[in-house]
């Protein structure tokens, strides 16, 4: 599965899918998060299906721990020849797995997303706002309302819909619209993460709150949750069919 450039006039696309799911322990200490069972199929299954069906390739995936068992699993599925996995021996950051796949994305838009939440919106819609962005605007953010916001990032927009604050895990943010860390991006933002300091970059941290007023947001009012905690999980898992 070795990397390959986008075809002319395709969106790829990157899900994250690297980290180690510590807040999920017990669950994670044997399964990778992007494979816990969502009703006897694995997250990472729903999120393949959806970006394929949408048109997006290629689909790059970046693993780390427990890698071998995202292999074995993408190996066996009927996704296998559409996505390219980026082994991690070390973890990158999720803006550094941006940047190592720099060469793959230099040629337009494309999409990111956390493949550690379950999520169902759809991205043909996505992509569509994010063309009709206003110009000023680098990146859509797909946005959610939360019903734990101490732990999203929270956000605040313009009357066009465009983030003009961040909460980012704050104990008494003032909302409920939460980052659903699902993105279409433009090539410029590696120029922003070049300027920023760390040998780790993140996403969350090193590049939104540099862009307020140039994130333009889609909101998803079908389904999103983290699924980061046992009690996410389990509350996807009574919520989500």
């Amino acid at each position: 599965m070795k990397p390959t450039q986008a075809a002319s006039g395709s969106i790829p696309a990157i899900l994250l899918a690297a980290g180690l799911g510590t807040r999920l322990r017990p669950i994670t200490n044997t399964i990778p998060k992007c494979l816990v069972p969502i009703h006897g199929r694995p997250l990472l299954d729903i999120w393949l299906e959806m970006l394929i069906h949408a048109g997006l390739e290629p689909i790059y995936v970046n693993i780390h721990h427990h890698a071998q068992a995202v292999k074995e699993y993408l190996t066996a599925s009927p996704w296998r020849d559409a996505v390219h996995l980026s082994p991690e021996p070390a973890l990158l950051g999720t803006g550094g797995t941006l940047l190592a796949h720099r060469r793959q994305l230099d040629g337009g838009t494309f999409f990111v997303a956390h493949a550690d939440n379950l999520s169902r919106f759809d991205v043909a819609a996505f992509l569509r706002a994010h063309k009709r962005r206003p110009p000023e605007c680098v990146l859509t953010m797909m946005t959610f309302e939360t019903d734990q916001p101490s732990q999203c990032g929270i956000v605040e927009l313009d009357q066009r819909g465009v983030v003009t604050t961040f909460f980012e895990k704050c104990a008494h943010p003032p909302g409920n619209k939460a980052n659903g860390a699902v993105f279409a991006m433009e090539p410029v933002i590696f120029d922003m993460f070049d300027t920023r300091p760390g040998s780790l970059p993140e996403i969350s941290l090193d590049l939104l709150p540099y862009c307020l007023g140039r994130i333009a947001t889609f909101h998803n009012d079908v389904y999103h949750r983290d699924i980061g905690t046992p009690e996410s999980y389990a509350c996807a898992l009574q919520e989500y069919r």
